[in-house]
């Protein structure tokens, strides 16, 4: 796993640092010479190379030509931009509220064939009923004193849904028994909710299994909640941001994950026995 909410986003900044870095000193030039040629002071060029600083576009331009590397500048912006957006603050994805964050995804929801996620704290979105989704975009609100459209957020993501019936979309869905148990909206909520798992848990389309509560979670222990997106991308929501990684090396880490707690997980009769069980305990 990676270390930071944002070691994603903070390898891929280093790895733009460390390529400017070159680019100067291949022209045979220190950072005073550089901010010089530029025209910035000399702090500047520093926290640029230590990646302090995301450069803009203009700043990479800058620095390319002071290195005669102008041939450098279109790779070097096009990598700096997907760095910039592999983080992203939920007050900056949420700036004109809940509804704008619900459709960002769609696209990707829409292209994508084969999902695969892992849910630690909440029911997957995808299989969410209304009013649990209802519930949680409130709490959501409420948290980050986001304007009121949650009933237009809910719209969206019951829209969403209907990938689960329509086209060629396949899912793996593996869920903490913890979230189970969790009380999200209350008893009737959870009690629906946990229905509708028993019954999208049927489709020819869905692998749900239940990862049990057990003492011996050594070689698999419970992780942040991710998505997979077919070989292209990890989707992970964190208490501050929204973590997209598309470098190969990590998406292989969390596919591994998956694996790991797919053995520990259990599927059919046995996962429903378990949704049941809590159904049970709701009374």
């Amino acid at each position: 796993m990676p270390s930071s909410p944002s070691s994603s986003a903070q390898a891929a900044r280093l790895a733009v640092a460390a390529r400017l870095r070159e680019l100067m000193l291949d022209a045979g030039l220190r950072g005073g010479e550089l901010a010089a040629r530029c025209g910035w002071s000399g702090a500047k060029s520093s926290r640029i190379i230590n990646a302090k600083t995301s450069p803009s576009d203009a700043d990479i331009r800058a620095w390319c030509a002071a290195c005669g590397a102008e041939d450098q500048a279109a790779d070097l912006i096009a990598k700096n931009r997907a760095a910039d957006s592999m983080y992203l603050e939920w007050r900056r994805m949420e700036r004109t509220g809940l509804r704008q964050a619900q459709e960002s995804v769609r696209p990707l929801y829409e292209r994508t064939r084969a999902f695969r996620a892992y849910a630690s704290w909440l029911v997957p979105g995808i299989v969410q009923t209304r009013a649990y989704t209802t519930a949680i975009l409130a709490g959501i609100r409420d948290r980050r004193g986001l304007a009121d459209d949650v009933e237009r957020a809910a719209d969206e993501r019951m829209d969403r849904q209907h990938i689960l019936y329509q086209g060629h979309h396949r899912f793996a869905l593996l869920i903490e028994e913890s979230v189970l148990r969790s009380g999200i909206g209350g008893r009737g909520v959870m009690l629906e909710q946990l229905r509708h798992l028993l019954v999208v848990g049927r489709l020819p389309n869905v692998s749900l299994g239940v990862v049990p509560m057990r003492p011996d979670r050594d070689k698999a222990w419970p992780v942040e909640g991710f998505w997979i997106y077919d070989q292209a991308q990890v989707s992970v929501e964190l208490v501050s941001g929204y973590l997209t990684i598309t470098q190969p090396s990590e998406i292989a880490m969390y596919a591994d994950v998956f694996t790991e707690l797919s053995t520990f997980a259990v599927h059919g009769a046995l996962a429903r026995a378990l949704i049941t069980g809590a159904m049970d305990a709701l009374g």
